[in-house]
């Protein structure tokens, strides 16, 4: 008998190689953005709300992981400060520019604006606000939320303004496992295929780096020798440009 554990595994496979079947052209654009920003010395910007706040977490400060990540924490919208009210936030309107007000960013470099659904408006007023100032957008979504109302007064989605769409291919509602005998579904997929996507991106940019001669700026293990006096040096290079450093 298959258990629905094993369905779950099945399943997270099975999108994984959907992106990586159908997603090649997208996330090597996207590595190429990156690869230039850090080539010159800017930074990559992360935003996400809710659970998409987690992907942000994930990619910062990391052992493996890009060094110039500049992750857009706003605590309002993490869970720890109110499951409910983050969802209400991610969904109000004029919040984006007070929160984009707090970090700096620079015309050319790069923001990944991820979104399972791509319709709520502080997504897209990110978006907007980072357009605004100069940046390139890459949105991280599903396109089977493509055909939904967005909840920004422009009517638009993130997709429709962001410069680059990344499809994650999750299906509508993002969980992937149905239980017998009901109208549930379980296990949602966004978390781990998107972080698969976005480790796509970065060690796709790390190679074009190193095939430019420039050695890509990344974090190592503390727990490893010399890992930990490695990392200082980085951190003293970009404490004064990331604010969460």
């Amino acid at each position: 008998m298959t258990m629905l554990a094993d369905e779950f595994v099945s399943q997270i496979i099975k999108q994984i190689h959907i992106v990586e079947e159908q997603e090649q052209a997208p996330i090597n654009t996207a590595a190429e953005w990156v690869a230039d920003v850090i080539a010159e010395d800017g930074l990559i910007h992360l935003f996400g709300c809710g659970h998409s706040h987690l992907l942000v977490e994930d990619f910062f400060y990391r052992a493996g992981g890009m060094v110039p990540i500049n992750p857009i924490f706003e605590t309002s919208l993490m869970l720890h400060e109110g499951a409910v009210k983050s969802s209400k936030i991610e969904r109000m309107q004029g919040y984006a520019e007070h929160i984009l007000a707090n970090y700096t960013v620079v015309p050319g470099e790069v923001m990944i604006v991820i979104s399972n659904s791509g319709v709520n408006s502080l997504p897209v007023e990110m978006a907007l606000a980072a357009k605004a100032r100069g940046l390139k957008v890459i949105a991280l979504c599903s396109s089977s939320y493509f055909g939904d109302s967005s909840r920004h007064p422009s009517g638009k989605q993130l997709r429709q303004i962001a410069d680059l769409v990344i499809d994650n291919h999750l299906p509508h509602g993002d969980a992937l496992v149905q239980i017998p005998s009901s109208s549930m579904k379980m296990a949602s997929g966004s978390t781990i295929v998107g972080s698969v996507i976005l480790n796509m991106v970065m060690t796709n940019a790390a190679q074009k780096l190193i095939e430019r001669g420039i050695t890509p700026p990344v974090y190592v293990s503390g727990n490893i020798p010399g890992g930990a006096e490695q990392n200082t040096e980085y951190i003293e290079q970009y404490r004064k440009r990331i604010k969460h450093l």
